[in-house]
């Protein structure tokens, strides 16, 4: 009985050994990171005009192609609705959803999906056309609100709303792009998303942005995040790791411009660790040991990704509150390297 029961146990690790890595596997012999996104938001993902795409997801996504395989463009863009992001990543239509997708509870223990961390703090908000009168939530009795099914915000405005007995009316569209479209057009009174998501979308894809105002209550307290299919735990640390060493190199001062300059002047240890010039943390990932330098340099830190897609010097002009690094009064942070 005891052989057999052996002979059992070294069956089924063996089979757990032959699937694991599959998901990396298959990005390296695809030679591309299928990266499962938005497609219609400024500063998350959007396509320009040449067909170029660019938003914080898009960097990540990139980065982590660097990673992998690196190039930062062995990244191939899916575009997906909040209806279908969960299910294409599990089936494996996309080897990673990055998706301004809010991390909660059910998503990360019932979807066969599992977040990697996060790469953008906001919490609801509602959009209204200043014309309107409405100044904050509570003047919004009967109103008809517009948003994208399948998401997180609408079932936080309906909270609100009962909680203050106060009736509305929900229409629902699978996408922000067409959320928009009919706010602009008349077919509801307020628009609900995002917070970040409707400044961008005011900044950007609204005419005349000072006909509109996004009321100041916040509804929730809303961390996004990148995700890939459970089951791949190679895949899964490369993801997450990848997404903490964008944090951690601008805690520790490393930018696009100076890493692979830093290589042969650090003298800091933990710096050094990042690196590769001391100890192998890549080689622990099954990547090159330069990894952490060629996805810096490739995309650069977590601060210059975000000053790329919503900082000054873009349309959407986003200040930076809690997406800031600790150190400087915000919410993110790296860990620790060794």
């Amino acid at each position: 009985m005891k052989r057999i029961l052996l002979v059992a146990a070294l069956a089924l690790m063996t089979a757990a050994q032959a699937q694991a890595g599959a998901v990396l596997d298959r990005v390296r012999a695809n030679n591309t990171v299928r990266c499962g996104v938005g497609g219609s938001l400024a500063g998350f993902s959007l396509p320009d005009s040449r067909g170029e795409w660019h938003g914080i997801d898009v960097d990540y996504c990139r980065a982590l192609a660097t990673a992998v395989l690196g190039d930062p463009a062995r990244v191939t863009f899916v575009p997906l609705t909040l209806a279908t992001r969960f299910a294409a990543l599990s089936s494996g239509e996309v080897d990673v959803l990055a998706r301004d997708t809010v991390i909660t509870f059910s998503r990360d223990v019932s979807l066969g999906i599992v977040f990697v961390g996060v790469n953008f703090y906001t919490g609801t908000g509602v959009m209204v056309r200043r014309a309107s009168g409405v100044t904050s939530m509570d003047q919004l009795n009967g109103a008809t609100i517009c948003a994208s099914g399948g998401g997180s915000n609408l079932p936080e405005v309906s909270d609100y709303l009962r909680a203050r007995s106060l009736p509305f009316t929900p229409i629902t569209f699978d996408r922000l792009a067409t959320v928009l479209e009919a706010f602009l057009a008349g077919r509801c009174d307020a628009v609900t998303a995002g917070a970040a998501d409707l400044a961008s979308a005011v900044a950007v894809q609204v005419p005349n942005p000072r006909d509109y105002l996004v009321l100041p209550e916040v509804l929730s307290r809303d961390p996004y995040g990148p995700s890939v299919a459970r089951g791949d735990m190679e895949w899964f640390a490369i993801a997450r790791w990848t997404l903490a060493l964008l944090v951690e190199a601008e805690e520790r001062g490393l930018t696009q411009a100076n890493v692979r300059g830093m290589v042969a002047t650090a003298t800091d240890p933990a710096l050094k660790r990042i690196l590769g010039t001391e100890d192998n943390l890549g080689g622990m990932l099954g990547l090159s040991r330069d990894w952490a330098v060629r996805v810096i340099a490739a995309v650069g830190n977590y601060g210059e990704l975000y000053d790329r897609n919503f900082g000054p010097n873009t349309a959407i002009n986003l200040h930076r509150g809690q997406n800031n690094v600790v150190s400087r009064g915000g919410l993110h942070y790296g860990m620790p390297f060794r």
